[in-house]
């Protein structure tokens, strides 16, 4: 998808009403998504959250004492103005980096832990975002991903679909005013893979004790593996 080249500008573009409309499109429900991830992470010193966006993640593990000090990665700038406001009026101090995930600014071995909420299919190569992830987590470290997936049962993934192909890009039209952001989500969704063939990407890549769980009827997907 050429939208992966600009992935920056196009999240720069709807960073002021990501956060409403994420709540709104999800009913509040990617709050709890959130939740669950953070409660699967095993408590780590130093943290990188690749795609922060808004930090939402971020201050979830902080919140809950998972993360004693944590780096975010992001590619727009304007989502991560928006999560370093955040992150400073809930006290947290965390340190906010621009640049690319599948060419991370950081040394081998850096971090305890990564993670990553809804930013791998928007990568332009997976394994190469998946790599960089692995080169800059600790032997032992663990990595977290929380990704779209779609449902199994062919009456939830009816109604699932026709809420992604036609409601949600026209609310996120009309609440965004950006025409192409969220035609684009529906579409990376729909391209990207999950489940089994995911945990795939992550064994070739060399991680260990893969596993995953799915959240409402298989909309969304944790992973887990360590180095």
């Amino acid at each position: 998808m050429n939208e992966k080249q600009h992935i920056g500008q196009l999240f720069d573009r709807i960073a002021g009403t990501y956060d409403g409309l994420n709540h709104m499109l999800s009913l509040n429900i990617d709050r709890r998504w959130r939740m669950k991830t953070v409660a699967l992470m095993a408590p780590a010193k130093h943290v990188l959250d690749v795609a922060i966006g808004t930090a939402d993640l971020t201050i979830e593990m902080l919140r809950r004492g998972k993360a004693e000090q944590v780096t975010g990665l992001d590619l727009s700038l304007h989502m991560m103005e928006i999560g370093e406001q955040k992150c400073e009026r809930a006290g947290y101090d965390v340190n906010f980096v621009l640049g690319n995930a599948q060419q991370m600014p950081f040394e081998d071995n850096t971090f305890d832990a990564v993670t990553c909420a809804y930013g791998c299919r928007n990568f332009a190569d997976l394994d190469a975002g998946l790599k960089e992830m692995y080169r800059v987590l600790k032997p032992g470290g663990q990595i977290v991903i929380l990704e779209f997936s779609y449902p199994n049962n062919r009456y939830i993934r009816a109604l699932y679909d026709f809420y992604f192909t036609h409601l949600m890009p026209l609310i996120g039209r009309l609440v965004s005013r950006d025409k192409k952001a969220y035609t684009y989500l529906n579409r990376s969704v729909k391209s990207f893979c999950w489940g089994e063939a995911f945990v795939q990407h992550l064994h070739d890549i060399g991680f260990v004790n893969e596993s995953f769980i799915t959240l409402t009827f298989g909309i969304t997907t944790i992973y887990t593996a360590n180095k």
